[in-house]
């Protein structure tokens, strides 16, 4: 199927254009469509473990005899809102609704185990659809300002930005470095498993055939992070809500929050459209970083991991700010952003639309009405969280033992359907050992999850680097930049654990 849209700048110009396309996305069936997107995108982020970029693959099939608009608003509408509601279920249950909403767990569950799982829900969802908004701007107007930037990076410069985002491992450490690095060392090693990318042997299979495609990233992050809370809520038989307050206070504090700390939500949009842009980082790269970048900007840096209001922020924000970027190397050079992205360009050859120049210029129309659909989707979405926000924050008063037989099921399912394998189900039961160690005794689990999911990107960039400029790769101007800022970043979290030492030996002698 051809489609061909009237070309921009003749007969109209591009603001002309831009708001054309809005009303083409609110006319029948488009709007239809995108309502429908929206509302499977809501039940997708919800469910742990099924994901947005599953759902992408479930629903191209769908779109065969759609025109290029409507079948955008249908998958983009609901893809753009999966990382939006996935923050709902890490919030209420600690569980992930989605991969890259694990960082929200780290203190937007321990707020609703305060019993503010309502001001948590406020400032995630508000800070979720602020970060929509800036991300769609920046596809809106850096397309052609960005191809200069994407084209000057090679294999040296993504994994220098590899290796940036790993030395953020510091900051999620819980002020502990030695443990921080050894976990995310850990880390590493479980992301070598599978066959080796360039010589093609496994490494680390023990013979199972099962680990020659390595690990998938949806049971380990059920294993390390859902496990543990849905134990912990057996073994106390309370429910996953501890304080007094009420179950729908305080949203409108959490709302207001997103304002209050304008600066963490602004600028961890901004780090989330930067790092979308960059193919092949990820959206869980991108909300680690600025969640780090966040802990290591606030005034109040102990308070991360306990339920920081900031900390909730940073992780909403980056949410939806990095599919904007992500659409920018998508649609301008054929170059997908991420694993969804990568499904997406699928869609662009189902429908006979090539990525590249023509989107800024033939098909213009098709590429603003990609920046509607993620910004009305969004406004959807959060509204209709807002609206169910009573029942949903309910949730979390309900007895946790009425709780785990429901819980563990949708774990069960999330870690199946990643391949339809019972060993998928098997390696959760094993990480979900190790996240119930980590919590135990004290180890942070978000270096392990974070090196794991950079650690392919970091192998393959360096093999590539080494074999075009050999170990000269590392004086290219923006590697140098890259490895000042990683050594300005290590340095910065050693002097401050050293400060905190020092605080905590007076306090100690006067306590004594």
């Amino acid at each position: 199927m051809s489609y061909h849209s009237p070309p921009a700048g003749h007969g109209r110009g591009i603001i002309d254009v831009f708001f054309g396309s809005l009303i083409t996305v609110l006319q029948w069936p488009t709007a239809g469509l995108l309502v429908l997107g929206v509302g499977i995108g809501f039940v997708v982020g919800i469910l742990p473990g099924l994901g947005g970029a599953v759902t992408l693959a479930l629903l191209l099939p769908f779109i065969y005899d759609m025109d290029p608009i409507p079948a955008f608003a249908f998958l983009l509408g609901m893809h753009a809102v999966v990382a939006t509601t996935g923050d709902i279920t890490s919030v209420l249950f600690g569980i992930p609704g989605e991969g890259t909403a694990v960082a929200t767990i780290f203190d937007g569950h321990p707020m609703a185990k305060r019993g503010e799982a309502g001001r948590a829900l406020g400032a995630v969802l508000t800070s979720s659809l602020v970060g929509a908004v800036i991300g769609a701007a920046v596809l809106a107007i850096s397309v052609p300002i960005m191809r200069p930037l994407v084209l000057s990076f090679g294999p040296p410069e993504f994994f220098m930005l590899a290796m940036l985002g790993i030395t953020f491992v510091v900051a999620l450490a819980g002020g502990n470095l030695v443990r921080g690095f050894l976990m995310a060392f850990l880390g590493f090693l479980i992301a070598m498993v599978g066959l080796d990318p360039f010589t093609g042997k496994p490494r680390f299979a023990f013979g199972q055939l099962y680990l020659w495609d390595g690990l998938s990233i949806i049971p380990v992050i059920l294993g390390l992070f859902a496990v543990p809370e849905t134990l912990q809520l057996m073994s106390t038989h309370a429910a996953i809500a501890q304080g007094a307050t009420g179950p729908i206070t305080r949203v409108m504090d959490g709302i207001l929050d997103t304002f209050r700390h304008w600066s963490v939500t602004l600028r961890c949009s901004a780090i989330g459209v930067f790092i979308g842009l960059i193919p092949g980082m990820g959206g869980a790269t991108a909300q680690f970083i600025a969640y780090a970048h966040a802990q290591q900007t606030s005034k109040t840096p102990e308070e991360f991991g306990r339920g920081s209001i900031e900390g909730v922020l940073a992780a909403g924000s980056v949410n939806n700010s990095k599919e904007g970027g992500a659409l920018i190397p998508t649609v301008a050079f054929g170059v997908p952003g991420s694993t969804a992205m990568a499904i997406l360009l699928g869609a662009f050859l189902i429908l006979g639309v090539v990525p590249g120049p023509q989107m800024l210029t033939k098909h213009l129309d098709i590429t603003f009405s990609m920046v509607w659909v993620i910004v009305i989707s969004n406004v959807l979405a959060v509204a209709l969280s807002f609206l169910f926000l009573r029942q949903l924050v309910s949730l979390t008063f309900i007895k946790g033992t009425w709780l785990v037989p429901f819980l563990l099921v949708l774990m069960t399912l999330g870690a199946y359907t990643t391949h339809s394998d019972v060993l998928d189900v098997v390696v959760m039961i094993v990480f979900g050992a190790v996240g119930w160690c980590a919590v135990r005794f004290g180890w942070p689990r978000a270096p392990f999850l974070l090196a794991f999911v950079l650690g392919p990107t970091a192998e393959r960039y360096l093999f590539l680097s080494h074999q075009l400029y050999e170990w000269g790769f590392l004086l290219r101007p923006i590697t140098l930049a890259l490895i000042g800022i990683a050594l300005l970043g290590v340095g910065y979290s050693i002097r401050r654990e050293r400060a905190d030492r020092r605080s905590r030996v007076p306090a100690q002698g006067a306590a004594a």
